[in-house]
């Protein structure tokens, strides 16, 4: 924004041409006018008639909000115009309300009858606005006004609108914690919601009002697993964090028999060291232990835990790093140890990201690297320290380096170590010199290495480096004093240079406690430390008087008189720890008439053994705390923090998952009447005259016949078992193929008896046969229920069509070779496979949206017919479909392929697009193998390639039929095309159309599914008609071009719709063309994958244009 525009918001003038100027001019004074003419400008246009107006000043009050101005004067004015009729002004409105609804809590209520009206609002972003704005009014008073809206939202058509409930459920609970009962209700039903819109946010309002009521969770397991993948980021985090914490307590620990396994063998490993009575009671204990051990029943994996595991391991590739790191939490705290380690590779591409991420992501490596260490060692050098990283990073990767250390890498590691030592980051060189002291204390084959290495560093310039050296020596030599007496004579020359008062205290620590081996140089040393006892830090004053006790006791001749010396200085000093000090000591070394007893222990009490310090990883002990959690980053509990549950001792019972599918048995028992009534009505008249006649509006009204009768009980079918659980549809599509079978069979028998009996024109042959189609593939489409098995029954009930056409034909025909292979059908009982047939028989580009009238269009689209049916000039590929190049010839070196899409079903896979290729040989020689290597595709995508053709002749042409899932992309399929001496690199990619098939559907049922894919899944763009496509034909027949969807009866001939599913996921595709005078129209697209959508948009807005 410019300085000019800013300065202009500030004075409120508009700056739209042709709009009066509602500003002050500065020379009037304006800038120092009182407070409540500040907004005159803003109020005016807020009051206006305009539209655009409004829009102005609410998009300048935003901005002042965001500026961080205050803007709540205006609340008043904004209020008014929440019953604007343009939405654009209505949320700019609700942005503004939800900002000041809680400030302004006195005004707000006095319009929350307008928010009210809000909730009723058709459209679902200012219904979600207006409860928004209703949650954020912090007054106990409307609390029940706040549940009744959330309770209604909770059952809003919109997933929207149902997510923003979900939302308001916390902001309910913490003003009024009372209404927990009726909260745990509503988000009860919300659990049951089958949109991954709502589940990451109703999860996350359980979290926050009941995270005990584990029992909710029991009936929504499989579905929350089932879901995470297609969830929003956010929410995958929140879910699987709960999951974590609900299979803590519903499962068995994995590693069970592992972990009895590991405590045994490390009590007998610390036994060996004990006495022969403790030797006893261990081994009785370890025996107890193996017994138990051969009692327990092998581990066997609950289902639903292995579901789990199996649902949320491709989340790891996710782009966002908390739902990674979620993720490895999970397996962390779940899996089994043998599949722990698919997080390690996860986890290390998250090192890659900013430090921030760097940072939670090593803290939560540093705790996984002490139990489990193999897992990361592979990645040891994706920890080495770079020059850029900030202080903490290093030093969590020094961390984890260390963890990582074993006999085999330590080599590695402390060159790498040597090279810290340089660095100008004092920080991080002393936690480095800490490092290599751990390593020693770990690694027993490096201890002598890396003290002889401290050592030198003793030497070094820089004193901070030298007192961590001193330290960090002090901790080692205490595991062996007696093989080092030559560093500590070493170190105690240092007392004279090194001034850092943890370095001093150390060097007479040591010094003091083994004064045996330096009896010499001791005395000199406190000699001299009694010279600057008065300067010394306090720290070092206790280590000067522990000191003289110790030399006292075992060197008194020559020690007596400073020891003395030293208590009196300390007995007048100022710090009262150290005249505590200096007062025990000499009762207890100076025997008097006074002293005690204890006095006779004093050697004891000074001079005892004591053990060697264990140089831990700070990272031990934290992993009582959920991984990626604040508790674990900060290693202390925070507020709102859950505990990980116990692994439980015996399973709970597993059947509290079992969902009943109470709506699938009336479907059922529906499906089965209606297909008897459908049998008894085709058996007396197999077509009636009437049925032919009747036209699309008669069809789509009726619900007598096939056509209503069957597409709004596949309609409602798809709707009812579009909600049940995949679960259960896989369950149901074994039992649901036999049935198909057997329905094939019977069905097999009835076109080849008539077609023996056929004896008309090829014209009424036609019109039969059409009807014949559109009847036969709606019938089939009733038979299905299942929303999945229905994607894939319809490619079988399409190819069985194809079959019964093909039969027909070859009935008819005289030649003996088509015979056989009708015979060879018949056996089979299979799908279409059509490179069995021979090209002339059957050409299989189809689609007749060239000359044909549109309705039959529809009705014929994806049907293979014979020569017999219909002219050649009619099925030519060139008027119906597009042909691409795949290898021009002269680059073939004479061979050339071109592809297209042939819009039948692909026998072998119904979820993949047929792709016809044409093969020419323009060379002087023969081209033989013929055949695809080395194809790439991106994750997901499948290819069934080709057939080998063994010769291609010169001259000649060959056809072939190969079937490739696109996954609902237009990613390109990449391959090479071989022949017997070259390679061709070549790729097929798919216009967006091309991933359709056609469905057939009434005009009610279009309506219902458009109903409910509208808001984020509609798209509507306003466009002009070409000239030559302003009638309805030609629209039909540009949109059926651009996409492979067929024509839903329509009673407006105004409008014209299609239906189609995308082929690999069966998402619904609809498209409206509606038209208007002077060429005008708006084209409607709803479907739920929102990028297929935009681009099917951009290609019929195309076609329609051009």
């Amino acid at each position: 924004m410019s300085a000019s525009s800013a300065f202009n918001d500030e004075k409120g003038g508009s700056s739209s041409v042709g709009e009066p100027e509602y500003g002050h001019d500065p020379a009037s004074g304006g800038i120092f006018s009182s407070d409540y003419k500040r907004h005159d400008d803003l109020k005016e246009m807020l009051d206006s008639n305009k539209d655009s107006l409004k829009l102005e000043a609410m998009k300048r009050i935003v901005a002042m909000i965001a500026r961080g101005k205050n803007a709540s004067d205006l609340f008043p004015a904004v209020v008014k115009n929440v019953a604007c009729k343009n939405i654009e002004v209505k949320k700019l409105v609700y942005v503004y309300l939800v900002r000041y609804a809680e400030e302004q809590q006195d005004l707000a209520l006095l319009s929350i009858s307008t928010f009210q009206r809000g909730l009723k609002d058709p459209n679902q972003l200012i219904r979600a606005s207006a409860l928004r704005v209703l949650s954020s009014i912090r007054v106990t008073i409307i609390v029940p006004i706040m549940m009744l809206a959330i309770k209604e939202a909770a059952s809003d058509m919109s997933p929207y609108v149902r997510k923003t409930a979900a939302h308001a459920i916390p902001k309910l609970y913490s003003l009024d914690p009372e209404q927990k009962d009726q909260l745990i209700e509503v988000i009860e039903k919300l659990l049951a919601d089958k949109t991954t819109l709502v589940a990451g946010s109703v999860v996350m309002a359980f979290e926050e009002v009941c995270p005990e009521r584990i029992d909710l969770i029991h009936k929504n397991y499989r579905k929350l697993c089932n879901l995470l993948i297609d969830v929003e980021e956010w929410g995958q985090v929140v879910i699987i964090n709960m999951l974590t914490r609900y299979a803590r307590t519903q499962f068995l620990n994995p590693n069970i028999n592992e972990s009895l396994l590991e405590e045994g063998g490390d009590k007998t490993f610390y036994g060996s060291d004990g006495n022969g009575d403790d030797e006893d009671e261990e081994d009785k204990l370890k025996k107890a232990e193996v017994a138990a051990l051969a009692k327990r029943k092998p581990y066997v994996m609950d289902p639903d835990h292995r579901l789990l595991l199996r649902n949320t391991k491709p989340l790891l590739q996710s782009r966002n790093a908390a739902v990674v790191m979620a993720v490895a939490q999970l397996y962390f705290h779940l899996a089994p140890k043998a599949e722990v380690g698919v997080i390690a590779k996860a986890l290390v591409r998250l090192l890659r990201s900013h430090s921030e991420v760097q940072y939670v992501v090593l803290q939560n490596v540093a705790t996984m690297t002490i139990k489990r260490r193999g897992m990361f060692e592979p990645y040891l050098k994706s920890f080495y320290i770079r020059s850029t990283d900030p202080t903490q990073i290093k030093i969590l990767k020094l961390e984890v380096l260390t963890n990582l250390a074993n006999e085999t890498n330590i080599s590695t590691i402390l060159r790498e170590f040597q090279t810290y030592i340089k660095s100008m980051d004092k920080d991080f060189v002393a936690a480095t010199i800490q490092a290599i002291g751990r390593c020693a204390t770990n690694i027993g084959e490096v201890r002598d290495t890396c003290l002889n290495g401290l050592v030198q560093l003793l030497s070094n310039r820089d004193e901070l480096v030298v007192a961590e050296s001193v330290v960090v020596i002090k901790k080692l030599l205490q595991m062996q004093p007696e093989k080092h007496s030559d560093i500590i004579k070493h170190m105690a020359k240092l007392t004279d240079n090194i001034q850092v008062p943890m370095a001093r205290a150390s060097i007479l620590w040591l010094i003091g406690e083994y004064c045996e081996h330096v009896p010499k140089i001791a005395p000199d040393v406190l000699r001299k430390m009694a010279k600057s006892f008065t300067n010394e830090e306090d720290i070092v004053k206790l280590q000067i008087l522990n000191l003289a006790a110790k030399l006292y006791l075992t060197n008194s001749k020559q020690t007596k008189l400073l020891t003395q010396y030293v208590l009196n200085l300390a007995k007048y000093d100022q710090n009262y720890d150290i005249r505590d000090r200096a007062r025990f000591i000499r009762q207890l070394i100076v025997p008097t008439e006074k002293s005690g007893a204890l006095s006779k222990y004093a050697k004891k009490l000074f001079l005892a053994l004591k053990p060697a310090p264990v140089l831990e990883s700070p990272f031990k002990d934290r992993d009582h705390f959920q991984l990626g959690s604040l508790s674990h980053l900060l290693n202390a509990k925070t507020g709102g923090y859950q505990e990980l549950p116990d692994w439980p001792e015996a399973a709970p019972d597993p059947s509290v998952r079992n969902v009943e599918v109470k709506e699938s048995v009336p479907e059922w028992t529906k499906c089965s009447s209606r297909e008897k009534r459908k049998e008894k009505k085709v058996e007396k008249p197999f077509y009636s005259d009437s049925e032919g006649e009747s036209g699309p509006t008669e069809s789509a009204d009726s619900e007598s016949y096939s056509s209503s009768g069957s597409d709004s009980g596949s309609g409602s079918a798809e709707n009812g078992s579009g909600s049940e659980s995949e679960d259960s549809v896989e369950a149901s599509e074994s039992e649901e193929e036999e049935e198909h079978k057997k329905k094939k069979k019977k069905e097999f028998k009835r076109p080849v008896q008539e077609s023996e009996s056929e004896e008309s024109s090829e014209e009424e042959e036609r019109k039969r046969k059409q009807l014949k189609s559109n009847s036969e593939s709606e019938s089939d489409e009733d038979e299905e229920s299942d929303s999945e098995s229905s994607q894939s029954e319809s490619e079988d009930s399409e190819s069985e069509v194809d079959v019964k056409k093909k039969k027909e034909v070859q009935s008819k025909a005289p030649s003996k070779p088509v015979t056989k292979e009708s015979k060879k059908e018949k056996k089979e009982m299979s799908l279409l496979d059509l490179d069995d047939f021979e090209p002339a028989a059957s050409p299989q580009v189809t689609p007749v949206n060239s000359f044909l009238c549109s309705s039959l269009v529809t009705d014929l689209e994806g049907l293979s017919l014979s020569d017999s049916v219909l002219s050649p000039i009619a099925i030519s590929p060139s008027g119906a479909q597009t042909s691409y190049e795949l290898l021009h010839r002269i680059t073939g070196e004479g061979l050339s392929v071109v592809y297209c899409f042939s819009r039948q079903p692909f026998g072998p896979d119904p979820k993949m697009v047929a792709v016809q290729m044409q093969f020419a040989n323009s060379a002087a020689a023969d081209a033989k193998n013929l055949h695809m290597e080395d194809v790439k595709m991106q994750s997901g995508m499948r290819v069934q390639e080709f057939p080998e053709i063994e010769l291609l002749p010169a001259g000649e042409t060959a056809t072939a039929e190969m079937g490739i899932d696109f996954c609902d992309s237009t990613q390109a399929a990449n391959f090479q095309l071989c022949t017997h001496s070259r390679k061709f690199f070549v790729s097929i990619q798919p216009p967006v159309g091309e991933l359709m098939k056609p469905i057939f559907m009434t005009e009610n049922e279009f309506k219902k599914e458009q109903g409910q894919l509208m808001g984020m899944n509609e798209i509507t763009e306003r466009l002009t008609l070409d000239a030559k496509c302003r009638d309805e034909h030609a629209v039909v027949q540009r949109v059926t071009a651009a996409a492979n969807l067929s024509r839903v009866p329509c009673g407006s001939d105004k409008e014209c719709r299609f239906a189609g599913r995308t082929v690999s996921g069966g998402s619904l595709v609809l498209v409206t063309v509606a038209t208007k005078e002077d060429g005008a129209a708006q084209l409607t697209l709803n479907c739920d994958k929102m990028v297929i959508g935009t681009m099917l948009v951009k290609d019929i807005l195309l076609a329609l244009t051009q």
